[in-house]
């Protein structure tokens, strides 16, 4: 997360051409620039929250009262992801990038009429 310490002049991927290609300098942005691939690699740094259900006391609402109040589970009801954090990360990116792929047409898709 180090692109929220820096100025937009230090985080810019300079375009050159190199080799005959146009490229970006550096992958600051993680290949991805407004929206649009660079063509560099897209990279990720995920954060994942912490899971919610403890055993520890915690306020809530009861929504039949409409009273604050205090709840203590036991066990670990949530799935704690952080073990299969990539896997989850790089499905989600291929579904995203299909996704853009069939909008755009560039992959035909089988549900057509």
């Amino acid at each position: 997360f180090k692109a929220t310490e820096m100025k937009g002049s230090e985080h810019n991927d300079p375009w050159i051409v190199k080799d005959g290609k146009i490229q970006t300098t550096k992958n600051d942005a993680g290949g991805i620039i407004g929206g649009i691939s660079t063509g560099m690699p897209i990279e990720f740094i995920v954060a994942v929250k912490p899971t919610a259900t403890i055993g520890k006391p915690q306020k809530t609402v009861n929504i039949e009262t409409m009273e604050n109040v205090e709840i203590e589970l036991s066990g670990r009801h949530d799935p704690c992801i952080v073990p299969r954090a990539v896997v989850v990360v790089e499905a989600m990116t291929a579904i995203v990038l299909l996704d853009y792929l069939l909008i755009e047409g560039v992959v035909p898709s089988v549900l057509e009429p």
